[in-house]
């Protein structure tokens, strides 16, 4: 297998993206995609509820009773400057951290606490703003690891006789909903590629391809066009832009004022754990404590 990467630096990252059918390639609109599943299932307005959420490392406060809620099938930003707990949220809704007070409520129900695996079989994934791929997998081995209830990873049913089958079936279409959404993702041409090889702006395809097949309701994405070139990150959006019109609901933390005001239907801000204001963009922008602290006066 060849290496993607390079000391070529951004030489090496750019000629990794065009080869991932990304600039001076005439590409369709990316198509509905399918999961296995009739789509998001949440029946809430409004699945993800965040209320008076603290956490603290010591004698700082990292999240100071941040309240906020994801109304469904938007796409939703979450700003701040760095220190301002976005990252540390992420963490408390996901069940990596467990808050001191306060409350994560997924589609009706309480998560508070509960574990990472156990939320992310309810529908409420996440990815990172570093990719964790495992890097010497392949790129497809990466994403057949991600549908839940495989039927092989009880050992007993892959060798016993009569259960074997059934094991095998399900592969078949596990892995026929995988060239699927490689194909969405046009990453499929390095379905054979060893993680630990692609380029920066492959590993953030691959990041929110596998987290997809994880078939969730609600994906927040922390800071997903980090390091990512224009030509990838007008894709990824198109893909999220995708995505949200099938039903899928994103909270987005990201850094760059202008995709956010450009793409997101609402803004949260937070401000030392706490969340400053919330409204559209047209009203972030309009905000004058807003402006002062975090956008330099302008937008």
């Amino acid at each position: 297998m060849s290496d993607t990467s390079s000391e070529g630096g951004e030489t090496a990252e750019s000629q990794a993206d065009v080869a991932a059918g990304l600039p001076g390639e005439t590409e369709a609109e990316p198509g509905e995609l399918n999961l296995g599943s009739s789509g998001p299932s949440v029946g809430e307005q409004y699945p993800l509820v965040v209320e008076h959420l603290e956490k603290s490392f010591g004698g700082i406060t990292a999240v100071d009773g941040a309240s906020f809620r994801v109304e469904k099938g938007s796409l939703t930003g979450l700003i701040g400057p760095n220190g301002a707990g976005k990252s540390t949220t992420f963490n408390l809704i996901t069940g990596m951290l467990r808050p001191d007070a306060g409350t994560v409520t997924f589609d009706g129900e309480d998560i508070t606490g509960e574990a990472t695996h156990a939320i992310a079989n309810r529908g409420l994934v996440r990815t990172f703003q570093i990719a964790r791929e495992l890097q010497e997998m392949t790129v497809l081995e990466n994403m057949m690891l991600a549908p839940k209830h495989q039927r092989g990873e009880a050992l007993w049913r892959s060798v016993t006789p009569g259960f074997r089958d059934d094991v095998l079936d399900q592969e078949t279409e596990l892995l026929e909903r995988v060239w699927e959404v490689l194909e969405f993702f046009d990453i499929d041409h390095i379905a054979e590629e060893y993680a630990g090889n692609l380029s920066g702006g492959q590993r953030k395809l691959l990041e929110m391809a596998r987290a997809l097949l994880t078939d969730p309701d609600v994906l927040l994405l922390d800071e997903p066009f980090a390091g990512v070139n224009p030509s990838l990150e007008k894709r990824l959006l198109e893909h999220i832009h995708a995505l949200r019109e099938q039903g899928y609901t994103f909270l987005l933390v990201e850094h760059d004022m202008d995709l956010i005001m450009q793409n997101c239907e609402r803004v949260i801000v937070l401000h030392q754990g706490r969340v400053l204001t919330e409204g559209t963009p047209e009203e972030i922008q309009a905000n004058e404590e807003v402006i002062e602290a975090y956008l330099g006066g302008t937008v």
